[in-house]
């Protein structure tokens, strides 16, 4: 076993939907590939020993770089890491001497390091620090909790968490540190607990917060969107991007922005003078039309991986 496939096969940080990704992406010999989410490895590990190719791995997490250092030094030269923000890849890009990209990938949202990591504070499943901030650096959750006001506070939770009671929980939220300030994401996650009611699908009540929270912090939504356009714009023609969203608000960024570049766009009513004009010709074609979704022995194995969706598109030979 190479060392490249070790690295990416460690107990617990499985690379979701690896089989549908490589298949999306078919590295080639002599290819140049970007995975905008380097996070444990799984990806890059996997596309270094899938052909004879150059990575260049991007994270905004300084941890995830470190970690990728025996890979990178296992790899022969053929894994470049870089630190910074995949929203932020054409910069990157051009800094790093990166080349036209054959193939992008993204696996959005926190990684299994972070969630398991109690000292990031990205989950109510271990007490630690309420933090959530991928590059450790920047307002923390614990300062947003602390400082925003009830309307503010609850339409983060609202809009970014689609949590009904976001009212409720951020008049608690209030109420609480009025006695102490909020700096654990065990006092956080039993505020918010006894603030909703109880799910009948089992999900904790603290969850649609906790990720309200995680993506205001790290501005995730502007991540992707930014990143999308970024990766299009790196592909050589015959590249692909190829996607993993983990939920609803991420999956609708990235399926408008496939539909609009690969000209599915709905066409303007007859009626609309903007019928009048010539559609721009598409520049990008769908390789998937609708999500796939994760097989049934992925999602028993790895429960994580039930609501993963992947999409991908590939740029047409000019």
């Amino acid at each position: 076993m190479s060392a490249a496939l070790d690295f990416a096969s460690k107990p617990g940080h499985a690379p979701v939907m690896l089989r549908e990704v490589l298949r999306a992406l078919s590295p080639r010999d002599g290819g140049h590939y970007v995975d905008g989410t380097f996070g444990g490895g799984g990806y890059t590990g996997a596309i270094l020993n899938a052909a004879a190719c150059d990575v260049w791995a991007v994270d905004r997490d300084p941890d995830a770089i470190r970690r990728g250092a025996p890979l990178a030094e296992a790899s022969n030269g053929r894994l470049h890491l870089i630190e910074g923000r995949f929203g932020d890849l054409g910069t990157l890009a051009a800094e790093h001497g990166v080349p036209a990209a054959d193939g992008v990938v993204f696996d959005l949202g926190v990684s299994s390091f972070q969630l398991d990591e109690g000292e990031r504070g990205f989950s109510f499943r271990t007490d630690g620090p309420l933090d959530m901030r991928m590059e450790r650096a920047g307002e923390s959750a614990a300062d947003l909790v602390n400082r925003l006001g009830e309307r503010e506070l609850a339409d983060i939770i609202f809009q970014l968490g689609e949590e009904r009671f976001a009212r409720r929980v951020a008049r608690a939220i209030l109420a609480a540190r009025a006695e102490a300030p909020i700096t654990t994401t065990a006092r956080l996650a039993e505020i918010v607990r006894g603030a909703v009611p109880r799910d009948p699908s089992g999900i904790d009540g603290a969850t649609r917060t906790f990720q309200a929270l995680r993506l205001h912090v790290n501005d995730e939504l502007g991540e992707v969107e930014r990143g999308l356009e970024a990766a299009a714009a790196l592909l050589a023609p015959g590249g692909r991007l190829v996607v993993v969203a983990f939920h609803s608000l991420e999956d609708r960024i990235v399926k408008r922005f496939l539909r609009d570049a690969t000209g599915r766009t709905p066409a303007a009513s007859r009626h609309d003078p903007a019928a009048l004009r010539p559609r721009d010709a598409a520049g990008f074609r769908l390789l998937t039309t609708s999500a796939q979704r994760p097989e049934a022995d992925e999602t028993r194995a790895n429960p994580r991986a039930r609501s993963a969706r992947l999409r991908a598109m590939e740029r047409l030979a000019a």
